[in-house]
């Protein structure tokens, strides 16, 4: 079970300030969509090479265009990019190509995906890499997440690793580990904590303890 800290409210150099903190506790650095637009994919290079034991995750988001997108980001150091399951089908295929050609992996985020169930073994079959159930920011702050959706998908999905993201923090990582999901998504559960390595080091404490119960 691997975890990825996602960074999404900050800036290069603040982003380094974390994951020098955080790094022996994390597998996997999200550079998030916000910082992807506003820095470009420059913040994802530096990243990686500031902490190249690290898998580096671009969060590109990818609507279109997807076999240049996941080039561009693998160019720039990305061990793994990010498509919408709301892209068309010949899209996420067309990352998926490309992904393999470069030795990467792409993780495709069901956000706003209304039947997750259906488009989850759909994207199975695709070959891609990491299946998402994802709740956003703006479902957050209705109180939502994505605990059952990762049931849902637990179900279908049989060859892609399960992900899951949003609000994710250390009271409500149980409820999410009894899922067993291959990768655990946190950002402000580490990112917003005034010890933020002892966050990371207790959320993935918890995750190993899961793992071999």
């Amino acid at each position: 079970m691997e975890l990825q800290l996602a960074l999404d409210l900050v800036d290069i150099e603040g982003a380094k300030e974390i994951v020098s903190e955080v790094q022996d506790h994390i597998d996997i650095v999200e550079i998030g969509t916000p910082v992807v637009k506003i820095e470009g994919l420059r913040a994802v290079k530096e990243i990686k090479e500031a902490f190249p034991q690290l898998q580096v995750l671009a969060d590109t988001k990818t609507m279109d265009a997807a076999g240049y997108e996941v080039l561009k980001a693998s160019e720039a150091g990305a061990d793994i990019v990010t498509i919408l399951g709301v892209a068309e089908d010949v899209s996420i295929k067309g990352a998926v190509e490309e992904a393999k050609k470069q030795g990467k992996k792409i993780l495709v985020d069901l956000i706003a995906v209304k039947n997750i169930k259906k488009r989850a073994k759909e994207l199975d079959d695709f070959g891609v890499d990491y299946i998402c159930v994802h709740t956003g920011y703006d479902l957050q702050a209705e109180g939502k997440n994505s605990f059952k959706d990762l049931e849902t998908i637990k179900k279908v999905v049989k060859n892609a690793k399960t992900a899951i993201a949003g609000g994710i923090k250390l009271e409500t990582l149980p409820e999410v580990l009894k899922s067993k999901p291959d990768l655990v998504i946190v950002g402000g559960g580490i990112a917003n904590q005034e010890n933020k390595r002892d966050a990371a080091a207790k959320i993935k404490d918890l995750m190993k303890q899961k793992t071999h119960a």
